[in-house]
């Protein structure tokens, strides 16, 4: 193998190396996808908690602001439509809240349509902050590819798109409610 083949090789390459000499029938180009999707995603968390820490919130805390933040002005959502469109389920969403409301950074609105309902609203601090945040984990995700190619990254985004399609993890349509 070549000094420029060696640079080019990673740590799953290690790992396919053993279960090639040890287990062939597992070195599958399957466990390659997923090992690599899990190395990517350990990456970014880590750049991505590394700025959040900064600010103090976890990443499920800027989810939901990001989400409100996102949903365009008066950046308010229903709790379940937050919950819907944030990586959150429905108690967890609610424990957030929570903290977000205590941080001053959200807060609900009684819905006037429905007595029964509510909205959950983006505070001022909370709309700067959730753009502060958007801005400084954008600056983290440029600098941790930023040896990538724009081409080849946009080629991966399209590829990644094309596989979470085809495993069924389609955009629901989005009303701005």
């Amino acid at each position: 193998m070549g000094r420029q083949e060696v640079a080019r090789r990673d740590r799953v390459d290690e790992m396919m190396d053993g279960w090639r000499a040890e287990m062939p029938e597992a070195a599958t180009v399957q466990l390659e996808i997923i090992k690599r999707a899990s190395r990517f995603k350990a990456l970014v968390e880590e750049v991505t908690q590394s700025v959040l820490g900064e600010y103090g919130l976890t990443y499920a805390e800027f989810d939901v602001l990001a989400t409100l933040r996102r949903a365009g002005a008066p950046y308010r959502l229903k709790p379940s439509r937050l919950a819907e469109r944030s990586s959150l389920t429905t108690g967890g969403t609610s424990n957030i809240l929570q903290r977000l409301t205590a941080a001053g950074l959200v807060e609900r609105e009684p819905d006037p349509a429905d007595g029964r309902s509510s909205w959950v609203r983006l505070t001022d601090l909370g709309a700067r902050r959730a753009e502060e945040l958007a801005m400084a984990t954008t600056e983290a995700h440029r600098d941790l590819l930023a040896g990538v190619p724009d081409e080849t990254a946009r080629t991966l985004a399209d590829l990644l798109r094309e596989v979470l399609v085809t495993l069924g993890d389609r955009a629901a349509p989005s009303p701005r409610s």
